[in-house]
């Protein structure tokens, strides 16, 4: 398995802020005020209806609508909390039923693995909460936000939290962003403490050209600040952006994703606002609304 290094360097080179919202969007993830959860259920042209949930479920059940909260970017727009139990098991197909996963997570309806979302120069914007009331087990390792690979070898990058397999996790309870899972070492881009009650703030500028990404992160209304320049990182592959809860099985040996062990009575969750992608090829990124 690939060892982890920690980028240390918190330089910053800065494409064209704006300080507020006006790059052109590839998609946007908001969810409008007026949806019901049932909506999710539907072809509502912000997220696929078909993915990613547990066999038996739709969509639909596995997301809380969050009508008293607002992140940073949600503007006449709503949060949303996606939630896995122990039903949460995915079964990409009859022969791939991943019981060593725990695993519910939005797609971008627009975002087919093959579409500009992942060309030139982009930057994807989201926010993340805990949930006190569903809290995770920081003894597992989730991934929560991630762009895997169109041939599904590898995620460009990923931000984790809980206990890093086959890392050495100084504090679980950090957000953990990393570069492509394939490199080895794995590059450590961006952490910081995932604390409550606030809303966690990423852009994320991923040049498919260059083979870069620069961090910027903010917590709860403040503006974006650039946390580092741009760090190689191999992003070529295209794919698909995916936000949720991967909660990964522990003593799953060479085969986690099916041996994977998961405790009984699971109800945990993260609320997600503010997803957006936008066209940054001429420099332009976004740091508040």
């Amino acid at each position: 398995m690939a060892g982890y290094q920690k980028f240390v360097s918190f330089l910053a080179i800065f494409p064209t802020l704006v300080v507020s919202q006006q790059c052109d969007l590839q998609f946007d993830g908001r969810v409008p005020s007026n949806f019901a959860a049932a909506t999710f259920d539907t072809n509502n042209g912000v997220f696929n209806p078909d993915n990613v949930f547990g066999q038996g479920l739709n969509l639909g059940s596995i997301v809380q609508l969050q009508t008293s909260l607002s992140s940073l970017f949600d503007v006449d727009t709503i949060p949303v909390e996606v939630t896995i139990s122990d039903e949460s098991i995915f079964a990409p197909s009859a022969d791939n039923v991943q019981t060593g996963f725990r695993r519910a997570e939005l797609l971008i309806a627009s975002n087919d693995g093959t579409d500009a979302s992942t060309t030139g120069v982009k930057t994807l914007h989201f926010s993340l909460m805990k949930d006190a009331q569903r809290p995770l087990n920081l003894t597992h390792e989730y991934q929560l936000v991630f762009l895997e690979s169109n041939d599904f070898s590898t995620n460009q990058v990923v931000l984790k939290t809980g206990t890093i397999l086959g890392a050495n996790t100084a504090d679980p309870d950090t957000l953990q962003l990393f570069g492509n899972v394939n490199a080895n070492p794995v590059q450590t881009l961006f952490s910081t403490p995932f604390t409550e009650d606030v809303f966690h703030n990423f852009a994320v500028t991923l040049d498919f050209d260059a083979l870069t990404t620069q961090v910027f992160y903010s917590q709860g209304n403040d503006a974006l600040v650039a946390q580092t320049q741009a760090l190689a990182n191999d992003v070529s592959g295209q794919g698909q952006f995916h936000f949720g809860v991967l909660k990964k099985g522990l003593n799953g040996g060479d085969d986690i994703v099916k041996n994977g062990e998961q405790e009984a009575g699971i109800d945990e969750g993260i609320i997600f606002g503010g997803i957006f992608e936008e066209d940054s090829s001429a420099g332009c990124l976004s740091l508040s609304p």
